[in-house]
């Protein structure tokens, strides 16, 4: 365990601060952390859009986030993540109504499934857990500068460490994996989230990007593989440690909402559970793998990124350009 400053009292989400005035946008929305997240920075008072895949579910989630607290600020927008097209229309529509945004949480998420693809092509874990969040962190980029102190928040898995990027088949067309694929995703997602605070370093900007993970949550997200791919069996052993080990989605936020708020988070921080094994437990800031921050792995990562998914990351006289 790590001791930390901050880990004297343990940090709840009674210590997040007043949000009122802040644009909070979050993937994923509708359900498990996202749903979590939402909740709590919607109590504090931001404005937040819940970006779903399914907007009958992101409205029942606004609804249960409104019976809670009445007067919070919600609106729901449509996001495919594995479309870059939906990513495409999503970003411009919101650059519409919002100029800038102070929090953008790269959340959404789907785990080992059998294979399948973006509507683009792309193998659907590295498709919408990694390509997707670049694509839309970058059509989002001038939002974000244009914020006093914006933050990037992206949500990896403690398990990235047994991942690797896989240059010669980043799209599992020669071998699929559904765990492999998904640890390369989740690898990918923190890649991502340092390299982009190098890029916002580079350029002298206030903004800050993070990476965090949620330790074990009990969450639908280990129960979708399963289903897709017919196994009972497996998606009744997902049940049963989802019961018996894992700790509740309100605590596997905890780490997402402390990288988005606490004071003392800086540019590059990694944050997790602080309890055994780092899988549940109290937030804190913790150690990603010496690969994940390897500036080589990254900008090799970023650029074959941009070449993907078409969205190039250049700001021109403080304005972004994709």
């Amino acid at each position: 365990m790590y001791n930390y400053p901050h880990m004297a009292k343990h940090w709840t989400v009674e210590d997040i601060p007043d949000q009122r005035g802040k644009v909070v946008l979050i993937t994923g929305a509708n359900s498990g952390i996202g749903f979590e997240t939402a909740l709590a920075l919607a109590g504090k008072g931001a404005q937040v859009v819940l970006a779903v895949r399914n907007l009958e579910k992101g409205q029942a989630a606004a609804d249960r986030i409104l019976n809670r607290f009445p007067p919070s600020n919600l609106e729901i927008m449509l996001l495919d993540l594995a479309s870059l097209e939906s990513i495409r229309q999503f970003a411009e529509s919101f650059l519409q109504k919002h100029p800038a945004l102070d929090l953008l949480i790269n959340n959404a998420g789907v785990m080992a499934i059998p294979f399948r693809q973006t509507l683009d092509g792309y193998e659907q874990q590295f498709g919408v857990n990694h390509l997707g969040h670049f694509a839309l962190t970058g059509r989002l980029l001038s939002a974000i500068l244009a914020a006093p102190e914006a933050r990037v928040v992206t949500v990896s898995s403690h398990i990235h460490i047994l991942g690797g990027i896989n240059f010669n088949d980043l799209n599992s067309s020669k071998s699929y994996g559904p765990w492999r694929a998904y640890l390369q995703s989740k690898m990918a997602n923190l890649l991502f989230a340092f390299h982009l605070q190098r890029w916002l370093d580079a350029r002298h900007a206030k903004a800050i990007s993070v990476g965090c993970h949620p330790g074990y949550a009990a969450t639908n997200l280990q129960e979708t593989g399963p289903r897709l791919a017919g196994s009972r069996w497996t998606g009744a052993l997902m049940r049963f440690g989802n019961k018996m080990f894992a700790q509740g989605a309100a605590m596997g936020a905890l780490p997402v909402l402390y990288a988005a708020t606490a004071a003392d988070v800086r540019g590059g921080d990694y944050f997790g559970p602080q309890g055994l094994t780092h899988m549940s437990g109290y937030p804190g800031k913790t150690q990603a793998s010496r690969r994940s921050r390897e500036p080589g792995i990254a900008q090799r990562l970023w650029e074959a990124s941009e070449k993907l998914t078409g969205v190039r990351y250049e700001v021109i006289k403080n304005r972004e350009k994709v």
